[in-house]
């Protein structure tokens, strides 16, 4: 079999997508993509989760607007209007960068799952490709826990709840992280009755203590949790699927119409045969990479999900903006971003977080002072009558520098910026707090006067 000879083969057309650029117009490149363009987060991920959600957050206000004094209502969903608004619009994009990869001169696209056979060199559609580097950006896929007869009864993942035919009437999800949550949101809201089958007695347990304990909580009045579960069987009805478990209050059926599998996400390089390749991977698949994105095998990178380092696209679109200079500056190269990696979880409320919780603080032997303040103690949280919403804070008092943020609330995704502005920037709690006007009575003040606390906290100790 002959090989194709390429100076860059790329693998994924996520975030891989965007490393070709005008600088290597003169490249023979290859970009191999089994999937629809742009990757988990166009397609299936954050951003039609998203549309999904802010659907699911204005049918949660209707249905709560009496609290204001507000005379509104939820009349239900038109599930196949939200599926045309969303993919109608997502579609077409993912299928232009299709077409416009496939009309470069110097690109050719592999549509096809590929793997390596080795240095470099991989099979695809039954051709070989080589190139003297590559990339890989594929990803990750969801995990099926090992349950028995899960095999048999029809599920779905993230990679296909959201292009269900009908609204289910009532859906179990196995799982308690934010795909769990973000879901359960979804269509809790749009008026599903939903089940959450948990393993660990919390859900969001990779937050901070504090953080997933309230959401726990607060999700305990909008969904049916089965928490501290052990699921014996799976298996079908005549209206959908049954499952049997135990929980620390003894055994549970429970019967849905559909069941959603959210229990984790695995690296795509065991389908990848990355070790024929000569690529190292750590114990749970994730491929090994260097602070600038290198693996074990020379002149092959490693970006995104399949390395390992956050799972989260904003920092893999940093990833590939590094990898993209990389690959024509051998003599210049960049690093990928060490600092703390922000996040957020779109449930409701929303999390929004950056740094280290405070069991990580904990565990890490540096002093810290933990406070937390409530949405409520500020102007424009007590206006929205809010009695759960909180920012907590973990500071370094020898620094006097933030070293955790965790917020929990109305639009924590956004709130949380401002603490991962100063704390990317190097600037000490004093002059975050005080080196800037906040806006009266803006919901920013939450973070102001959470920050002002985290002061006196520190003068104290």
């Amino acid at each position: 079999m002959s090989t194709e000879q390429y100076d860059l083969v790329i693998i994924g057309a996520g975030s891989g997508n965007s490393i070709i650029g005008p600088e290597m117009d003169g490249w023979r490149i290859a970009m191999v993509e089994r999937g629809l363009f742009g990757g988990t987060c166009m397609n299936r991920g954050c951003i039609p989760s998203k549309m999904f959600i802010y659907a699911a957050d204005l049918a949660e206000h209707a249905t709560h607007g009496e609290r204001y004094g507000i005379d509104t209502q939820f009349n239900g969903a038109d599930w196949h209007s939200i599926v045309h608004r969303v993919f109608g619009r997502i579609d077409p994009i993912a299928e232009g960068g299709r077409q416009y990869r496939h009309s470069l001169p110097n690109v050719d696209v592999y549509e096809h799952s590929a793997h390596f056979v080795g240095d470099r060199e991989l099979e695809v559609g039954g051709v070989r490709i080589r190139g003297e580097q590559v990339v890989i950006a594929a990803g990750a896929r969801s995990f099926i826990p090992d349950v028995p007869g899960i095999d048999d009864v029809p599920f779905h993942t993230s990679d296909s709840i959201m292009r269900i035919a009908q609204q289910p009437q009532h859906l179990v999800i196995l799982g308690g992280g934010f795909i769990a949550t973000e879901m359960g949101h979804v269509f809790q809201a749009l008026g599903s009755a939903v089940t959450i089958v948990n393993r660990g007695h919390l859900l969001l347990r990779a937050e901070d203590h504090d953080i997933a304990q309230r959401f726990t909580d607060l999700a305990a009045d909008r969904f049916d949790l089965a928490l501290g579960a052990t699921v014996h069987r799976v298996s079908m009805t005549a209206d959908g699927v049954a499952m049997e478990l135990s929980t620390d209050d003894g055994p549970r059926t429970i019967e849905g119409d559909v069941l959603l599998v959210a229990a984790g996400r695995i690296p795509n390089s065991d389908q990848l045969q990355v070790h024929a390749g000569g690529i190292e991977t750590d114990e749970w698949g994730f491929v090994r990479v260097d602070q600038y994105g290198r693996t074990t095998a020379p002149g092959v990178w490693a970006l995104g999900d399949i390395n390992g380092r956050h799972q989260l696209k904003h920092m893999a679109n940093g990833e590939a903006k590094v990898v993209r200079h990389n690959l024509s500056h051998p003599d210049d190269l960049h690093t990928y971003d060490s600092r703390p990696a922000p996040h957020a979880v779109f449930s409701s409320p929303q999390i929004g977080s950056v740094g280290l919780t405070e069991e990580q603080a904990v565990a890490s032997g540096t002093p810290f002072v933990t406070i937390t303040h409530a949405y409520g103690d500020a102007a424009y949280g007590w206006a929205m009558e809010d009695t759960t919403g909180f920012c907590k804070l973990i500071g370094d008092p020898v620094t006097r520098t933030v070293i955790g943020a965790h917020l929990i609330g109305h639009q924590a995704s956004m709130l949380v910026q401002l603490l991962v502005q100063g704390m990317h920037l190097g600037n000490t709690v004093d002059e975050m707090a005080v080196g800037q006007v906040w806006i009266h009575p803006a919901l920013s003040e939450v973070v102001e006067q959470a920050l002002l606390k985290l002061i006196d906290a520190f003068d104290a100790a």
